[in-house]
Order: C-alpha cells, then structure tokens, then sequence
C-alpha cells in the first residue's frame, strides 16, 4: 500500500527521518512500487481512517529487512523554505575557514531520485488544513497527504531592542547568514570609503551558537568581544568555575568577554549603518557588525494556525510517538514540545524522534521518545568542553528542598486549620522523617582544577557513588568513560579521582572495558557495548573493520574508534581468542618484524615485500607501514622521497599532500619552528601568507603556527611563500618528529641553569624528517622547575648545575604518563649519543601506532632493558645505532622545497580539468594504485583509480557520504576479502570499487558511493 508523506522543513532532521525511512524500505521509490497507492502522490480516496487502522500512516507492520507486502510504503514530498538542500548546520562555521558550503551537503540528487522523493526548494508550507489533509505552500500549490512530519527547526531569538535591522546586524543561523556576515565583514555596507571593511565584531550570546558565532568572527580577522546575560560564558552547560576557566581560555585568544549585562540598543550613524553596541550596565562597544546568537524558538506557527496544540511557551506539543494532537501529523526536531516538557536544540534528539517517527511510519510502531541525554563534547574556540548527566544536580535538589519546604509549611498549616493539633503533630514527625533523609542523602563534588593550564573537572556524586553529572572544560578525555554512568543506577567502577587526574598521579583509570553493556558507545549510531559484544560473538569478529561492518559503530565521525578497539580486545581476551598476528590480512608479520625484514633484506618497495612475504593488494594499513618503515630506513636503501614511484601510492592523505587533512576536506600547514624560536620577518611572512591565502592561524601546544584551510591545489604556493622566508617542513603530517618545546632558560630566565632554547633547536634539527612507529615529541627545560614540561614528552630533557638530565617514554595525551630518568648529568655530546640510540632502538622494535610509553609498559624489563641496551650497550648494538642515526642526519632533505623543485611531484597537486583538445585517455594520465580527481562534463566530480594488478580504472563518487568532504580521491587503493577498495581519507571506511557499496555498512544505501561511467570521458593533461 502506498500512501502519501509530506516533510515541512528539509533540515538535519527532516533528511534524517528520509533516511531512517530508506532504511526500512518504507519509500516508495521512483516507480511507486510497493503499494497500490497514486504514485503521483495524490491523497487516497478512501478518505480520513482510523490512525490505528492497519492501513493507517501508524499501522502496525514489519520493517525488518525487505518491506514485507502490508508495510507501508511512503511517496514523499519534501517542502523547504531555502533553496538548498539539507546541509550539516553543525558545521556552519566551517565554511568561515574555507569550505565551500556545498560540502555540507548532507545528501546528493540521486538520493531523492533514487527514493523518488519530489523535493520543492523555495517553496516553504504556508498553511495546513488537517480537515482536508492538504499543505499549502507559498507559490500557491496544494499538496495532499496521509501523514504529514513538520520539521520547521527554530528560528533565532532577537531581544526586543532598537535598530536590529541596521546594516550591520545579522544572525546566525544558516549558509546564508554566513554569507551575508562574511560579506559585510569584508566589504561593509557599501562601495564607499565611510563603508570599509568591519574591523570590530560584538556577539550577543554567550551559549554554545555565540561561542561558535565568536570564533567565526575571529577566523575573519574581527576584533572580537561576547556579551552574556548570565554570570558566565555557557551557562546551561557549565558552573561558575567552569564559566571561569572557559572564560580565561577564550579571552587568551583575544576575545573579550561581558558576562552579567545584556543588549540595550544597537547604535548607528547618521547613515542608519551599525557602529556600536549599548549594554544595559551603560558600556558601550564600538562595533561594525554584532551577531544575534541569544538561543533559539521554536517555529511553531505554521502549527498554530493550523490549529494543533502548541505550548504557551513555545512548540508543537506531541505525544510519545511525536504525534501532534491531530493523529495524522507529527513534529520533530527543534519545533517540537516533547512529551518530558522540553523543547531540543540539539541535533542528537532531533534523529532520535526522527527514527520514532519513521519506526511509526514504517509500520512497526514500537518506538518511543520520553526524552533525550543532553549530554555534549564539543570543541569551543580552542577548549575542549564536556557536559554530562546533571552538572547541576546539588542546585536542582536544593530549589526541590526548598520548594517541598515552603509546600509543607503551607499543608501544615492547612491540615492545623482543619484538624487540629493532633494532626499538626503527625505531620511535624513525617516532616522531620523526611529532612532526616534528605540529609542523609548528600550531593557531593569531586573537582580538578588547574587553573594555569585553562583546566576544570567536576563530577557530581550521590551519597551511594552514583554519578549523576559532569563537566570538563580543557581537558575532555575522560568524557567516553564518564558519559555512560551519568544518572545510571550503578557506582563508578573506580574513585572518582581516577578519572579526573593524570593516571601517575591518581591512578589508571578503568578502561572501556569496564563498561556496562548498555553504554552508548558511538552515538552517531546509538551502538551500545552490548550490540558490540554480541556482534563480536554471533560473527566470530577479530578486527575492528568487521565491527564496523556489523554495527555500524565507528563509520560515523569515528571518534568512538580508540573505545571500539578496547572492547573487542577485552572481548577477544576473555573469550580466549586473542587479537590476530600479524598486520592484517595481507601480512602475518608484524611492524616490527617488517623493518627487520626490509632493513636486513635490503628490500625497496612494497611490490617486492608484499610478493616474498604477503599477499593480496595490499590496505590501509599495511601500506602506510610500509611507507613509513621506507622512509626511515631511506638513507640504508638509497631512497630519497616519500613520493618518489611507487610510495607515493602507499601514503595516507596526510603523507601523500605532505600536509594535515582537516574535517572539510582541506589541508593544515605547520611550518618547523625549531625550538620556538622564530625572527620577526618570519612572523611577518606566516602572517601574511595567511591573509592572502584566507587561512585561520592558531598556535599549537608545541610552539609553532597552525595555518588551516589550504586547498590541496594551493599547498605548492603555500610552501614556496614560507621555504623562500627560510621555513622548511615542520612534519606534523607523518609519524614522525614534531616538536622540541623549549623555556627561555639561561638567556632569560634568572633561575635557568643551561640554555634549554639552543638544545631544543639542535634537537629538534638533529631528528627532524625521522620517520617513527608513532609521532616523536621533546621538550627541555633550562631548570627543574620544569616549564617546558619535558617530562610529558617522549625525550625529556632538563638542565641541571652538573648538565643535563635525560627523561624517556613520556606521554601527555590521552593517557598521560610522566616519562622516566634514563641518565644524569650527562653532558651535551653525550646526551645526543644516548638519544640517538634510544630513537634507533624505538624504530626497530616497536609496533604500529605505538607511542614510546606504551612500546615502555610492552617491553620485557621496561626501563631497565633500556638502560641495559642503551646505557650499558648490553647487546652490543650501540655503535651500530648511532652510525643509522648519523646517516639520517646526513640524508635530511627538506621534503616541501625537494616537491617545488620536481615537476613529477608538483603535478600530484594539481586537479584534473575538463579535457582540452589534446586530452589523453583516464587509463593513460592514471597513475598504477592512486587515485586523481576527475572534473566530469556535468560539472560534478569523480575519483578515479587503477588497478596495479590489471590496469582495470575504476570511477567513483569523490565525495565522502559520511563527512561530505570530496577526498575519496586521495584514499589508498587495496584490496578487502579480494575485492578492489578505496579506504576514505577521513575515517577509513571501505568502499568497493566495483558496486560503490561501502564494506563496513553494506546495508545503508545513503553511504555507498556513486559509480561512474566512463564510456566517452577523457581527462586532460594535467596543466602546468
């Protein structure tokens, strides 16, 4: 049976509810099968039925696998007010930094053809009639429905005040607010000189959409300030202290912040043209532009008039199912009243309702919204920021004490006047029963806080150990461990300080092993560790690509990868299986044993590994590996590039562009800054290849500068700009040496006692371009007061009155770890001696992905084996250490200035076009194994490859279904169980090659790519 489904609104929201139908095979598709409905989408002339009818929009049914016969299925039309289709808002500031707004592009075209949905841009409902059940929308057009889904999202909220409509004065909301703020910020108001440029930038709204609108403006050169209502920046998220510590971080940046004072008036000129910002304590902010970021209403009053129920404080109320009051007509998303009171301005629930409606309409019609975990981690201009469960849950129960106070002295009184005083003393006991419990129940803190390094934790405990909430501001990593126990009816698994201090100073803490199984562990796909262990179990899974393939979990913004691998390791553990030997499913061997068996067999490329020691195509694992132990043993094999033939095809996207691939598709570029330590002229020259490039700059925790949003295409231009200022490669891109963090010790520092500025340089250009198992920090301190912290670094060293003193297998990342003293006092030539073994010994023996902290807890003996090898040459291998590290050294060659230099590696940067008149076949401009990007005569893009093996070209999509980005092009080529794959850049998801069908979620049509036909296409030469 087909029906007739109208969607208002084609937000996130509304295109997740399209896809949760898809999924159920409850779309009726181009052809309208499934059902004896119009295909054209006319209303059925049975007329209005029962909504609990089992040919009803909420029918009962099954949508499990293949629609079975009586499920319904949907002819869709969607109505949207903009002129774009649905687009990732959660991202909306991306595009300040570059991205180009069609790469928020939630779906393409062939999606709705696919499903037949007619999708109406521009032309937004006006009117509902539930009596004729027929949408009515602006350009006049009625549209008729059996089940109608509002999802009219929310608008901004404007304070009341005067000139909001003034040049100058924007919200910020959609792709076209961004356009229009980024136009203004560049242009002003006009063509005059009075018109220049915005220099000044105020944003109302201190939440979460005015941090992010703050950090927009910032990206755009502003001077920026925040003004608030409430005492702190976040105020629904974080407490006082949290407010504080946020405060301190954002106002680092530059950015100052109001907090306690509200808009009072938008002044102007003479002209009307914004200039300033009145508070209501009587400061004024001289401003170009202000931004309304104050929170968000519901739209609701497309539904009001309709006559639906709405709240008196705003929203379309529904029931459990998100039924409005009229059966037939549902709502989602930020326009909806739920059934717990609230209203939801965040995406989470949004999908959630999305998928109890679709649950309906797709016949099942189990599912409930009660309610959504509001819980956030999220990354706000530099700070990392976690809320959880109740942060505020002392506060709540205190307003509750009071209010059952106030309402027992009322009933006291009441019952005193009505029945005397035996009765006053009856409820006096229960009363005082009842203070006695409260007081026997306490809410408890726990708190962290560091107030130099921007830090603040905080849990709130209930008196049997339950967590009930949290916050995290700076340091969010504990969020993974801590989210799934909020307002859980079970204690933490370990003290609570465990999760909040650094692991020497308060204990490992339990890790996602220690989990109950019914903690959400990828919420982009509500995958809890119990569907993960049963997966796991059902499918005899060993690797995380079939967990992935299984579940879902991790194929999302793959965030929850680092938590999946210590499930299924705990998991294999206890069942006695163990993870697999060896790589992959390419090689048994290990990484270690593949640097052993290049280094020892001389051998130069993975051709000639993989035929002598593996078999298949080759993946994105092993490739990489390979790649990298290539490179660091270059200098004993005669190689000199990481792009040179046929390596060029091993590396990932970051190796590959010699950059760091961000979340848009675009690149970072980090320049080395040996040391810190940089001229003036230099800071000069970062500055401005930044402004003529439109890059965001933010300096790293390793003291250099981060440019963002550079086009893979600009990269060779980016480079020639800082290589001719004196830069080369800073390597932030490879597993490789980043950084040696530096004090100013004895040059400036009154208690430095060696120059801590000078060894870091000499460091840092000793062991720059050293490929690794894992990315390589240092640090050295002039004193042992320790400012540089070396000793949260992988090669610590600190000056003291006799030289220095050398510190190893550090950590400060995730799982921090303070490293060990390997030697003391040592002097300068012996230091690099003893350091260049131990890098040399790490290369050798570690394995994939290991940092030298973990490589120090694996090893039999730990510290002691390495003073024992390393130290005291115990196994004889000292001599030949140093000798490799002297040939690295001697081979170093700056790898940005060796691709400016040859014309072969610059064309690798270089975008195919449409073909000129000499253009050459896609098989003959395809290099073996990599991919290109091809611009098609339709304007739109594929990404090609060619099978090394057979010289088959193979055409895909270039644009990653899960995060937008047109980077499929710059995946690694392999093989999975025999099939030709593509892994995505982004968050390694396979794609076969042949069918576009992604291999880690085979059964959702919305993350297969689109195959490409190649008949009649031809790619030019790459133009010079």
């Amino acid at each position: 049976m087909t029906h007739t489904l109208v969607l208002v609104g084609h937000g996130m929201v509304g295109q997740r509810l399209l896809e949760e139908l898809a999924e159920r095979h409850a779309l009726a598709g181009p052809d309208g099968a499934g059902g004896t409905g119009d295909p054209g989408g006319t209303k059925d002339p049975s007329g209005p039925r029962d909504p609990d009818s089992p040919a009803s929009p909420n029918a009962p049914g099954s949508a499990d696998g293949p629609a079975a016969p009586d499920t319904p299925r949907w002819q869709v039309t969607v109505l949207a007010e903009e002129n774009r289709p649905a687009y990732d808002r959660v991202h909306l500031s991306s595009v300040f930094a570059g991205t180009p707004a069609d790469e928020l592009a939630l779906t393409d075209d062939d999606f709705f053809t696919r499903h037949g949905i007619d999708l109406r841009l521009g032309d937004p409902a006006v009117s509902v009639d539930t009596t004729a059940r027929k949408v009515t929308t602006r350009s006049g057009r009625d549209v008729p429905y059996d089940a109608l889904v509002l999802a009219t999202g929310s608008v901004p909220f404007v304070p009341p005040v005067a000139h909001t409509d003034a040049p100058g004065v924007f919200t910020y909301r959609t792709l076209d607010d961004v356009a229009a703020i980024r136009a203004y910020a560049e242009n002003g108001a006009g063509p005059t000189p009075a018109d220049a440029p915005a220099r000044t930038g105020v944003v109302v709204g201190g939440g979460l959409l005015g941090l992010e609108a703050a950090g927009a403006l910032r990206t755009l050169g502003l001077r920026t300030h925040v003004v608030e209502f409430a005492d702190r920046l976040m105020p629904l998220q974080i407490d006082d202290d949290g407010g504080d510590a946020l405060r301190r971080t954002v106002e680092s940046l530059g950015v100052t912040v109001h907090t306690g004072t509200a808009a009072r008036e938008i002044e102007t000129d003479a002209d009307g043209v914004t200039r300033g910002l009145l508070l209501s304590n009587g400061e004024r902010v001289a401003a170009d532009l202000v931004v309304f970021s104050a929170g968000v209403r519901p739209r609701d009053e497309l539904a009001r008039r309709a006559g639906l129920a709405v709240d008196e404080h705003g929203g379309v109320v529904v029931d459990e199912r998100c039924r409005t009051s009229d059966p037939y007509v549902y709502a989602v998303g930020e326009c909806a009243r739920t059934v717990d009171g609230r209203t939801y301005g965040l995406v989470a629930p949004g999908y959630r309702m999305a998928g109890t409606v679709a649950d309906h309409l797709a016949g099942t019609g189990t599912a409930r919204f009660t309610g959504a975990d509001t819980s956030t981690k999220l990354k706000l201009m530099g700070a990392d920021v976690a809320s959880f469960g109740d942060p505020f849950a002392a506060e709540h129960a205190q307003k509750a004490e009071s209010a059952e106070s106030a309402e027992d002295k009322n009933g006291k009184a009441a019952q005193d006047s009505q029945n005397g005083q035996d009765s006053q003393n009856g409820q006096d006991s229960q009363n005082g029963q009842d203070s006695q419990n409260r007081k026997d129940a306490p809410i408890t803190a726990v708190v962290f806080s560091d107030t130099r390094e921007g830090v603040y934790k905080k849990l709130v405990l209930g008196s049997d150990g339950r967590l009930l909430g949290g916050i995290l501001v700076g340091d969010a990593e504990a969020y993974g461990a801590l989210q799934p126990y909020a307002g859980a009816d079970r204690p933490l698994p370990a003290p609570p300080a465990t999760f909040l201090l650094p692991a020497d100073a308060g204990g490992a803490a339990p890790g996602a092993d220690a989990l109950p199984d019914e903690a959400v562990l990828c919420s982009c796909h509500n995958v809890t560790k119990g569907a993960v262990r049963e997966a796991v179990a059902a499918h005899g899974l060993t690797d995380l690509a079939g967990v992935k393939r299984h579940t879902k979990a991790g194929t999302g913004c793959g965030g929850c990868l680092p938590t999946l691998r210590k499930v299924l390791d705990a998991e294999l553990a206890a069942r006695g299986a163990g993870r697999p030997r060896g790589l992959c499913e390419h090689f048994a061997l290990t990484r270690s044993e593949i640097y052993e068996k290049i280094r020892t067999e001389r051998i130069r490329s993975f051709g000639a590994l993989l035929e002598k020691y593996g078999t298949g195509g080759g993946c994105e694992i092993c490739k990489p590996v390979v790649a990298n132990c290539l490179a660091a043993l270059g200098p004993e094999l005669g190689l000199s590039h990481i792009l040179d033939g046929e390596q060029a095809t091993l590396q990932d996207s970051n190796d590959l562009y010699l950059a760091n691939l961000q979340k848009d598709g675009t690149y970072s570029v980090v320049p080395r800054i040996p040391g810190g330590e940089l001229t003036p002229d230099q800071l000069i020259t970062i500055g401005e290849v930044a402004r003529d490039f439109g890059l965001y700059t933010k300096i790293t925790g390793g003291q250099r500068i981060d440019l963002f949003g550079a086009r893979s295409d600009q990269l060779p231009a980016i480079w020639r700009r800082l290589v001719d200022a004196g830069f080369e490669s800073g390597h932030a891109y490879g597993k490789s040496l980043r950084t040696v963090k530096s004090c100013v010790g004895s040059r400036w520092c009154r208690f430095g006692q060696g120059d801590s500025v000078q060894l870091a340089i000499d460091m840092e250009l000793r062991y720059r371009g050293l490929r690794a198992p894992h990315k390589i920090k240092g640090g050295v301190s002039g004193c042992l007061r320790e400012c540089a912290e070396a000793r949260g670094k992988d090669i610590g060293v600190v000056a003291t009155a006799h030289g220095w003193n050398l510190y190893v297998c550090g950590n400060g990342g995730a799982t921090p770890r303070h490293a060990e003293l390997l030697a003391a006092d040592l002097t300068t030539e012996e230091l690099f001696r003893l350091v260049d073994r131990f890098l040399m010994y790490y290369l050798r023996t570690a394995e994939r992905l290991e940092r030298t902290s973990a490589w120090r807890e694996r090893i039999d003996g730990g510290l002691d084996h390495l003073k024992h090898v390393l130290v005291e040459d115990g196994l004889g291998l000292c001599a030949e250490l140093e000798a490799q590290m002297a040939r690295h050294v001697a081979a170093y060659r700056d790898e940005w200035r060796a691709v400016l230099d040859d014309p072969e590696k610059l064309a690798r940067f270089e975008t195919f076009l449409p073909a000129p008149d000499d253009g050459v076949s896609f098989r003959d401009a395809l290099e073996p194994g990599r991919g290109r990007a091809a611009e098609l005569p339709d304007g739109s893009r594929a990404a090609l490859f060619k099978d090394p093996a057979t010289g088959e070209v193979y055409a895909v999509g270039n644009r990653d279904p899960f995060s937008g980005a047109d980077v499929m092009a710059n995946g690694i080529m392999g093989t999975r169980d025999g099939r030709p794959v593509v892994i995505s850049p982004m968050h390694k998801q396979a794609f076969d090659l042949r069918t576009g069908v992604c291999l880690d979620a085979p059964d959702d049509p919305t993350a297969a790519l689109p195959v490409v036909a190649l008949d009649g296409l031809s790619a030019p030469a790459p133009q010079r």
